[in-house]
């Protein structure tokens, strides 16, 4: 795959995003590629979000738990970068036009904001800990420029791992009070009870997930930044929204975040 083809195909995932739009799966249409090609088409996606004025705050790991993984017919966790455009305010009416979310599913995740940089190989879990100023109850809206979620890890990556929004809910707990694998989510959507889970579903510990992509991306050269917002995975299974839903979330020890959806 040569770089015109990985800008070519980067540009269709932006101008999918902005139209509102699916593309054909790119592993049927190019069943070759790698998940190096996949990353710095992803990477082309991004450049034309920054040329747009959009920043870099964070990154998120995505696929992490087993019941996703077996949702979603992927087998490894991906990643993806946070932009300011993608954050919104916790209990805030989130429009499907103005956020332009096509297939938009929601997940429980538990956030680490950290207070300084960590740079991998070599990140552990409890440098992780030591690194995050708090932590944070937190939704991700991702979404798949992909038809229907037909997506393998390469076009999950290329997708910028199917990022759509994100909310952080207002409490910030410091980790070090928490044993993050025992926190327990419960999420309801219109009232009713729509998935719940542990920490212990992302790798374990959501601490093993954050060094996982802090070691990743540090093979590649790319470090965490103090300051930068870590979304860790989900801890249950996403949920299908469409306008009108209404999604809450209570974490034991941390707190609650909500929001809802309009056309």
């Amino acid at each position: 795959m040569d770089a015109s083809l990985i800008t070519a195909l980067g540009d269709e995932l932006f101008n999918a995003l902005r139209g509102r739009t699916t593309l054909a799966p790119l592993t049927q249409r190019h069943p070759a590629i790698s998940l190096d090609q996949a990353y710095r088409i992803s990477l082309r996606f991004l450049q034309r979000r920054e040329a747009l004025g959009e920043r870099v705050i964070g990154k998120k790991i995505g696929v992490t738990s087993r019941a996703v993984q077996q949702m979603l017919d992927v087998h490894q966790p991906d990643f993806g970068f946070l932009t300011d455009a993608m954050q919104v305010d916790d209990g805030s009416e989130i429009s499907f036009t103005r956020y332009q979310l096509i297939q938009p599913r929601a997940e429980g995740e538990i956030a680490f904001i950290l207070g300084e940089d960590l740079k991998g190989p070599g990140i552990r879990a409890a440098d992780v800990l030591a690194a995050s100023q708090s932590v944070a109850p937190c939704f991700e809206i991702v979404d798949s420029r992909i038809d229907n979620w037909q997506i393998r890890i390469q076009d999950t990556v290329a997708d910028n791992a199917s990022c759509g929004v994100f909310a952080l809910g207002e409490q910030r707990i410091d980790p070090r009070g928490l044993d993050l694998s025992r926190v327990e989510m419960h999420m309801l959507k219109n009232g009713q009870p729509a998935g719940s889970g542990l920490g212990s579903a992302v790798q374990g510990h959501p601490c093993e997930a954050v060094a996982w992509l802090a070691n990743t991306l540090g093979e590649l050269g790319i470090p965490f930044r103090k300051g930068e917002i870590i979304l860790s995975g989900a801890l249950a299974p996403l949920v299908p929204l469409i306008p009108g839903d209404r999604i809450n979330l209570s974490m034991s020890g941390l707190g609650n975040a909500s929001l809802r959806f309009v056309a």
